[in-house]
């Protein structure tokens, strides 16, 4: 990955973090995940309560560097002297996950066509395909109530997160949230290929394979300790920064 320069008044761990972060960025857009300039990608700056880096509003994420992440706090407000503001409509749901989960470290928000498509279903995410699987037990589920700016709501997304890892904003997309960037990441694949999957089957005639309760439990766990205990998530984000740098260059 990419060794610029770390200006002084940065933290070693925290320019780190910002690198990964902003590859975290460039890859969705690579990926095709971008809703133009607007979604969000955070993750709490280490070592600091209460604070997280996020985009600068207005910005393509292929524009977003290391230095150029913003600093805010919980509630949204801006902490250092960039140009740039965040964007607003991030904060209530960013900020109350940062604020209340102390196993997540990173949140992703992405609504592409697939994830939007399922999020618009009663039943939302199937756990009959492979990835959709390996989602079982870890899919909560937030009644739409416009966009996400007012305060007043963080409570009620943070009581349908509950425990979980993805959490479905019905009728809008979706947000996931782990322990660092890579472990988000993945996850992140993992729902979007779930999506993709499930609108794919559900285009074709005939009866799905219903899998047993039993297989989704096995599959969430085996995914989980692989992750863990064998670095699949460490692995596949330092690949796919390959990846793409190989296809489009150096990022900044």
């Amino acid at each position: 990955m990419s060794n610029v320069t770390r200006p002084e008044h940065i933290s070693q761990a925290e320019w780190d973090l910002r690198i990964k972060l902003a590859y975290c960025y460039h890859l969705v857009d690579f990926f095709g995940w971008t809703e133009t300039i607007f979604n969000h990608i955070s993750a709490r700056r280490p070592e600091v309560e209460g604070e997280y880096l996020v985009n600068p509003f207005g910005l393509n994420y292929t524009e977003i560097t290391p230095a150029n992440l913003i600093k805010v706090d919980v509630n949204g407000n801006k902490l250092d002297d960039s140009p740039y503001d965040g964007n607003p409509a991030g904060f209530a749901l960013h900020g109350a996950i940062h604020g209340a989960r102390e196993d997540v470290h990173c949140v992703i928000h992405t609504h592409t066509n697939e994830v939007s498509a399922v999020a618009m279903k009663e039943d939302g995410f199937s756990h009959d395909n492979f990835y959709g699987a390996q989602l079982y037990g870890r899919v909560g589920y937030h009644t739409f109530e416009g966009i996400t700016l007012f305060a007043e709501e963080k409570s009620r997304m943070l009581a349908s997160l509950g425990d979980k890892h993805v959490l479905v904003l019905r009728n809008h997309g979706i947000a996931v949230g782990e322990y660092d960037i890579e472990r988000c990441m993945f996850l992140l694949w993992t729902v979007q290929r779930a999506a993709e999957i499930q609108l794919a089957a559900g285009a074709m005639g005939g009866k799905d394979v219903i899998l047993p309760e039993a297989i989704g439990e096995k599959c969430a766990g085996l995914t989980k300790m692989l992750v863990d205990e064998s670095g699949f998530a460490d692995k596949w984000f330092a690949a796919m920064a390959r990846k793409m740098e190989a296809e489009r260059g150096a990022c900044w």
